[in-house]
């Protein structure tokens, strides 16, 4: 399955993407990270983008499972 990166402090959604097989990190805003499938934020204008080398979800006004359905959708395109 993925390697997912999530912000802190979010372990609902790492807990939920865990159960769906998923690798998960949870990460702090500022840390850069590389080498993960897709990434979930607090809110993408929270964020700079560009400290990413993978697509980003945003949390903000969504429940576990629709991040869950977003992440798994983003990730089979």
């Amino acid at each position: 399955m993925a390697k997912i990166a999530i912000e802190i402090p979010f372990d609902d959604v790492k807990q939920a993407l865990e159960e769906k097989g998923h690798e998960v990190k949870m990460f702090a805003s500022d840390e850069h990270l590389s080498g993960y499938d897709m990434g979930v934020v607090r809110a993408l204008s929270d964020v700079n983008i560009d400290q990413f080398d993978f697509p980003v979800v945003s949390i903000e006004g969504n429940s576990v499972q629709d991040i869950v359905g977003d992440v798994e959708k983003r990730l089979h395109r």
